[in-house]
This record gives structure tokens, C-alpha cells and sequence, in this order.
């Protein structure tokens, strides 16, 4: 430990404090690199993604955001084009001439910010060669079974290697910054400071590596904190090597800073250096000023919301969609980090008392939570198909009913109800009827999980009973992948 001692700055004084109408803005870089740049794991990616505008506009062209190339979310996410700093093209040219790629583009968020990608599989191939250095940078060594950290290494290598190229080019002293996300983005961040690059550096964690893991163990974590042994638990959870990674970065680190105070308390115990900046997350919430666009926003929303519950419980609606209140829990698959534990069984007892008391309140709870699955659901994408086929029908007879009514009406006549709709019009609209007949329940998940059994979000639903019979009040939907405005099932995003 003695580089991350030397390395360590553990008191800001005497640095010189920059007015924010004075920080010469122009004159510097500023890279973000996070995991979760195009490539969404968990809430991390939502925080880079809200706060890129404004970033944006205080630093314009002098932003870049740097992440791991999935071409998968690339297609999507990414408009690929030429960087149009030279520096950065430059150093991009130079890992691209060793035989390693990466690509530049705009991220289509809000803000359009610049991205630089590294493939990671592209460099897979010098992984041995990186061990070592980054052993003896840090005298930390990375199992070869542990993929995650594996790649973790690659990609941290290659930022490393960009920002030495990239600040090279500069006579004078550089005035670039890079801010850091969390412990995959460790190695980066190391390599720099061991190497000597001219990089202020940040880190920020968004919750220590190995308080999720105790977390998720049911262990009193915040009233023992200052009772752990660290290495002893990181050791016995086969992750002590990513914990080294965390906490040398932190160290490592010009400034470190967390999100909130719990978070920064945590990270004192855990990772033994005392946040020096709590930067909190926050909302930009500049959309919903104007509370009549706010309000069309969610009418619209909460609409195609109904339809996806239309269909998914077709042949089982009989609750008033005008009486049924939407939940959403969303995030990383921690079942009890997250507390969906303890939703679950706050549902099972609101389901008691909604049917005790006969309350005509229906609750649909979303679980929105990503896990391992092998496609949709046979039966959710039928209904939504019936639910599509069904407005078809409706749709084709109302058309035939208007122009009916409209020539009747042009004769002065009022129309024969009973008449004004034949008997192929009847014909389809039973046919119709009788597609929504289902012998099963609406399912509980939307896709085929791997691990049906073993799944804690399902084996909950099946202890506690909410298996969204038509006596239930309280619906329960898992959806085990994040939204997406692509999504066949329930096109939205997550802010939608």
C-alpha cells in the first residue's frame, strides 16, 4: 500500500478555490468515465444521462464521456462520427494503429453529449500483459474466472492509455480532468496516478462495493459499520480483489466524493478515506414547470400504460382501469437492497385488506428489475396481440357503423338501432369476444426467466399467493429488463 499512501490526498487546503464565474471552462478538458456510459447496469447510467445537458452547457465541446463498446446498445444509443477535437482523434488513431478499437459519437440523450468507446474484446487478446503491469502498479491481482473484473482491466487499460496520448500532445502543462465511476472504472484511474499521467482525477461512488454484498446478506449493516473486519468479508465473498480495486481508487484520487451523506459515512468505514465533496443526485425538473405540459405528458403515458394492461390481462379485465393505481419499483437486481422484500409483503397484506374491506381499488405493481431470461413470454405477447386484434375489429365496425349513421342521417331518418349493425358485424365482433377466452392466469413475469425457481421476486409470489387471480386486488407484473422506447411489449423509457 505504500503508491496508494503517497498518492493519497486526504486534505484539500491550500488549493486555490475557483469562483464558478471564474473557472476558465475553456481552457480544460473534462472526460467522464463510467461503465455505464451507453451500456445501463443500474442507476448510475440515470445519473450520467440526467445531468449530461446541463454538463453540456457549462462545458460544451470540452465534455466527453468514456465507456466499454457493446455493439448491441451502440445500434441504439450511439451516432457514430469523426471527434472533432484534434487531441482526441489523435490519441484515438494511436490505439487504433496498435490493433485495438474504438469508436467516437454522440450519445441520443438529451444533450447529445460526445462518447469514446473502447471494445473490449478487441484488446482481450493483451489481458496477461495488463495483469502484470497493473499488479505492479498496485500489487492487486485479478482471478481469470472473475470476467467482470477481467474486463474491468481491459477497459481501464485502454483509458489510461488514451488519456497518456491524449495529454502528450500538449506543450504546456494540460488542464484535464477526469471523473471516475465507481470501482470498474478503478483500474483507469490507478494507472493513471502510478504512471504519472498530468490528469486531476475524481471518484465518485455511488455505494461501496462491499456494503451492497453485506447488504444483501440481512446483516445490521449501518449499525455495525464500525465493527467489520473488511478484508475478513471481502475475502469470504470471493470479492477481495475488486474491494482492493475500490479502495485504491479511492485513495488514488485527487477528490473523492459520494452522493449522499449515509453514502459518505459508509465509505469512511468501508473504504477508510473521508469523502471530501457529497455531491447528491437530484432531478432536473425544468420539464415539469409548465404543469399543463406535465399534465398531457402523464395522460398520455399513463394511457399507453392501460393498454399494455388491457392486453396483458385480457380475458381477466374486470377491474375499472379508472379506479387502478400503477407502482413501479425499478433498479439493479438486489432483492433486499432494494427493499423488494419487504414491498412484496406490504402487497400481500394490501391485498387482504382491499378484499376484506370489497374495495373496488385495483393496484398493478410493476417490478422492473433485469435478470437472466431467454425471451417474452408466449403468453404476454399474445395478449398484447388479441389486445391489437381487438381495437382492429372495434375500429373496422365503428367505421362501418359512422357511415351507416352518416347516410341515415342525410335522409332525415334516426336509424334503426338493431338494424344499423348486420350480421357479419355481429359475427366478428363474437369471434372477437371469444379470442379473449383464457383457461390460464395473466402471468406474473413478462419473459421466460432462466432461473425460474430460484428467482427471490418469484418464489415470494408464489409463497405469498399474489398470482393475479380475478379476486386479487393488488396485480403484480415482474418485468425483468429495463425499459426501453424499443421494447415490443411496453414501449417507454424509464422517464416516461
Amino acid at each position: 500500500m505504500p503508491l496508494v499512501r503517497s498518492l493519497s490526498v486526504t486534505s484539500l487546503n491550500g488549493l486555490p478555490q475557483w469562483d464558478s464565474e471564474d473557472l476558465p471552462v475553456e481552457d480544460l478538458l473534462l472526460f467522464e468515465v463510467s461503465w455505464e456510459v451507453t451500456n445501463k447496469v443500474g442507476g448510475i447510467c440515470t445519473v450520467i444521462q440526467t445531468k449530461a445537458k446541463t454538463t453540456l452547457e457549462e462545458w460544451g465541446e470540452n465534455y466527453f464521456l468514456l465507456g466499454p463498446y457493446f455493439e448491441h446498445n451502440v445500434k441504439t444509443q450511439v451516432e457514430l462520427c469523426e471527434p472533432p477535437n484534434a487531441a482526441v482523434k489523435k490519441a484515438m488513431d494511436v490505439i487504433k494503429a496498435n490493433g485495438y478499437q474504438v469508436h467516437f459519437g454522440r450519445w441520443l440523450i438529451e444533450g447529445s453529449p460526445y462518447v469514446v468507446l473502447f471494445d473490449i474484446a478487441s484488446a482481450a487478446w493483451n489481458l496477461d500483459r495488463w495483469k502484470g503491469e497493473f499488479w505492479d502498479a498496485g500489487h492487486i491481482g485479478i482471478p481469470y474466472h472473475d470476467r467482470e473484473a477481467n474486463d474491468v482491466l481491459i477497459f481501464g487499460s485502454l483509458t489510461a492509455w488514451f488519456l497518456k496520448e491524449l495529454v502528450g500532445q500538449f506543450e504546456e502543462k494540460p488542464n484535464v480532468i477526469a471523473h471516475f465511476h465507481e470501482w470498474q472504472t478503478g483500474p483507469g484511474l490507478i494507472l493513471c496516478r502510478s504512471r504519472k499521467i498530468p490528469v486531476a482525477t475524481i471518484f465518485t461512488t455511488h455505494a461501496t462495493l462491499l456494503g451492497r454484498y453485506l447488504c444483501a446478506a440481512s446483516i445490521d449493516f449501518y449499525n455495525h459499520l464500525d465493527q467489520f473486519d473488511i478484508d475478513k468479508e471481502a475475502g469470504e465473498r470471493q470479492i477481495y480483489h475488486r474491494y482492493c480495486m475500490e479502495r485504491a481508487s479511492v485513495h488514488c484520487a485527487h477528490v473523492f466524493t459520494t452522493v449522499s451523506q449515509i453514502t459518505a459515512i459508509e465509505a469512511e468505514h468501508m473504504l477508510k478515506r473521508a469523502t471530501d465533496v457529497v455531491t447528491p443526485n437530484g432531478l432536473n425538473i425544468k420539464k415539469f414547470s409548465a404543469m399543463h405540459e406535465f399534465q398531457n405528458l402523464h395522460a398520455t403515458n399513463k394511457a399507453r400504460i392501460q393498454e399494455f394492461i388491457r392486453g396483458h390481462f385480457y380475458g381477466h379485465l374486470d377491474f375499472n382501469l379508472e379506479k387502478t393505481l400503477f407502482f413501479f419499483i425499478a433498479g439493479r437486481y438486489e432483492f433486499s437492497n432494494k427493499g423488494a422484500d419487504m414491498f412484496l409483503e406490504a402487497l400481500s397484506r394490501l391485498n387482504f385488506l382491499l378484499r376484506v374491506h370489497r374495495s373496488d381499488v385495483t393496484v398493478v405493481v410493476f417490478f422492473i428489475m433485469p435478470a437472466k431470461t431467454n425471451n417474452f413470454n408466449v403468453e404476454t405477447l399474445k395478449g398484447q396481440a388479441v389486445r391489437k386484434q381487438l381495437w382492429d375489429t372495434a375500429h373496422s365496425v365503428k367505421e362501418k357503423f359512422g357511415k351507416k349513421l352518416y347516410e341515415a342521417l342525410l335522409r332525415g331518418e334516426i336509424p334503426d338501432m338493431n338494424k344499423i349493425i348486420d350480421r357479419d358485424d355481429l359475427t366478428i365482433m363474437k369471434r372477437a369476444i371469444y379470442s379473449t377466452q383464457r383457461q390460464s392466469l395473466p402471468p406474473v413475469t413478462t419473459h421466460n426467466m432462466i432461473d425460474d425457481s430460484g428467482d427471490p421476486i418469484l418464489s415470494t409470489i408464489r409463497r405469498i399467493g399474489l398470482f393475479n387471480n380475478r379476486t386479487d386486488r393488488v396485480k403484480v407484473i415482474l418485468h425483468p429488463e429495463f425499459l426501453s422506447s424499443t421494447s415490443p411489449l411496453l414501449p417507454m423509457d424509464y422517464e416516461e
